[in-house]
């Protein structure tokens, strides 16, 4: 199997939705997934859901478990360059087939790490394996990069009425 690269960004509701069911299909196929989590840090159902299949899905998060707000503490910037490497060490071990890096393109936006960075990260993926880029603001670097990018725009969002996150449904 050929793997590519696919970015999912834009300010569109749905990025880390389809990086998950991509997750699930693999897993459905029996192939190993990584799904590794930049900046999230609440307790999100998807954690729960992707826990039983913890054998095919393996879920990493790095960061302090809170969302960044102005500029990063250099705990934040600490936290994601290691997550960034230990990530980049599981892309290259071969031993997944499937990667995400879910809300990268984020943690560049907030300069937790580089877009250079994470271009490094994406030049050391084994032919074999897929990989998975979310986040707003997908850096142009990366664009150019990718085998795949989809952006998704918001056209109509129910946040703008005063709806919440409703639990199951976004968080």
């Amino acid at each position: 199997m050929t793997g590519y690269v696919q970015v999912y960004t834009g300010n569109g509701k749905g990025k880390t939705t389809a990086a998950l069911g991509l997750a699930m299909r693999a897993a459905g196929a029996g192939l190993r997934v990584l799904f590794a989590q930049f900046i999230k840090g609440m307790d999100y159902s998807e954690l729960a859901a992707l826990a039983r299949f913890s054998d095919l899905i393996e879920v990493r998060r790095y960061g302090r478990g809170c969302f960044i707000v102005g500029e990063p503490e250099e705990e934040d910037c600490r936290l994601a360059a290691a997550g960034l490497s230990d990530a980049a060490e599981a892309l290259a071990s071969g031993v997944y087939d499937l990667v995400v890096l879910d809300e990268a393109n984020v943690a560049v936006f907030f300069g937790l790490f580089s877009a250079q960075d994470l271009l490094r990260v994406v030049e050391m993926r084994p032919p074999r394996v897929e990989l998975v880029i979310t986040g707003r603001y997908a850096p142009v670097e990366l664009i150019d990069r990718a085998d795949l990018v989809t952006e998704m725009v918001e056209v109509k969002h129910y946040y703008s009425k005063g709806v919440e996150a409703r639990r199951g449904i976004e968080s």
